[in-house]
């Protein structure tokens, strides 16, 4: 694409020119150079995506992994939605909206992510299917060890001779995803053990979403000063707003063509469209200089942003117009279910009654044989 070739602005881009110094604008440069900030911040951003990894261990039981394994629906669809559908989403966007190559990094590295809490918790709130929910995001954190940073070496060539993307450092990409394996590991032990605990954990885990990216906003904002909105460019924007919506409109298809029931179908759309943005944020922040990504160290949360928002509407429209419908479903199977146990009940007293003798026929064999002997 033509936009392809555009060299970044000085206030978005921040890649070091070739005297060394940086091509950001001064707010980011000092900003993110304030070392103490930016050591609060990556001790932060870390810690949030600890508890997050712990979190979501503690909502995999054993057992459901096993089925999954014996049928892998849940595996496959999130190997389509996470790891097929999104990253080409983004590739497409980055390229529809002539993005410079920090911003395409910063988007890409966002659409191939695996999925993310939030869809969990969103998924309890239209009534969706818990088991494949937890169990699409724990198989797209798996897969995203090796398809992460393959998805990123191959939807990066369209920027190859570009500064960023030479220094695209996918290596340290694969050890931030490998370090998420020891809290998610510790997270199934203890739902193993320790049951009422890891439903504990799992419920702090989801609010410190929430609280994370409010104070990362805030820190980020303070850091960045009130300029920070200004050296995101609108096509930045407009992304940030498509893309989790297109998400979760490839989602819901996604499972249309499975054919699987609505409230499945639900469940689908928001482990697709939802991302796990504070581990693409550790990954800018703990594996970009900060001179080099500038301020597209924000988008990951302008997308927790909009995609928290979206999600927020499909629940409310689901409250409003389709509760009611899964309300009748639900109805309907109780009662089929009733009507089957009656008919059950009948059958079993059927079935008692097969061979015992009555008060009369046993009057009628004591009366056979007198009647004989007479």
């Amino acid at each position: 694409m033509a936009g392809s070739a555009q060299p970044p602005t000085a206030a978005v881009a921040g890649v070091g020119g070739p005297d060394g110094g940086s091509l950001a604008g001064d707010g980011d440069g000092e900003a993110f150079g304030d070392r103490s900030l930016s050591q609060g911040l990556s001790v932060l951003v870390g810690l949030a995506l600890c508890v997050t990894m712990l979190g979501l261990g503690c909502a995999v039981e054993l057992g459901q992994l096993g089925q999954q394994l014996r049928r892998p629906v849940g595996l496959l669809l999130a190997l389509l939605g996470q790891f097929v559908a999104m990253p080409l989403l983004a590739f497409l966007l980055a390229l529809i909206f002539a993005l410079d190559e920090v911003a395409a990094v910063a988007v890409l590295l966002c659409g191939c992510c695996p999925g993310g809490n939030l869809s969990n918790l969103m998924s309890v709130l239209v009534d969706g299917d818990m088991n494949l929910s937890i169990i699409m995001t724990a198989s797209s954190t798996l897969l995203a060890l090796f398809l992460m940073p393959l998805c990123l070496w191959l939807y990066s060539r369209h920027w190859i001779n570009t500064a960023l993307v030479r220094l695209l450092p996918l290596g340290a990409v694969s050890l931030t995803l490998g370090s998420t394996l020891l809290p998610i590991g510790l997270g199934v032990l203890i739902r193993y053990r320790h049951p009422r605990a890891a439903d504990l954990l799992v419920k702090i885990s989801l609010w410190s979403l929430l609280v994370t990216v409010v104070i990362l906003f805030i820190l980020t904002g303070t850091m960045l000063g009130p300029e920070l909105m200004a050296h995101i460019p609108a096509s930045v924007y407009a992304i940030a707003v498509l893309m989790p919506l297109a998400g979760y409109a490839l989602g819901y298809g996604l499972a249309t063509v499975f054919k699987m029931p609505p409230h499945c179908r639900r469940t689908v759309s928001l482990e697709t469209g939802c991302q796990n943005v504070q581990l693409c944020t550790a990954i800018l922040k703990l594996t970009f200089p900060p001179e080099l990504i500038g301020s597209m160290y924000m988008f990951p949360l302008l997308y927790a942003l909009f995609q928290s928002a979206e999600a927020g509407l499909f629940v409310l429209a689901y409250k409003m117009y389709g509760r009611e419908s899964y309300k009748q479903d639900t109805l309907g199977e109780e009662e089929d279910t009733d009507i089957s146990y009656k008919k059950l009940k009948e059958e079993e007293i059927a079935d008692t009654s097969y061979g015992t003798v009555t008060t009369e026929e046993h009057n009628s064999i004591q009366m056979e044989p007198t009647q004989t002997a007479l």
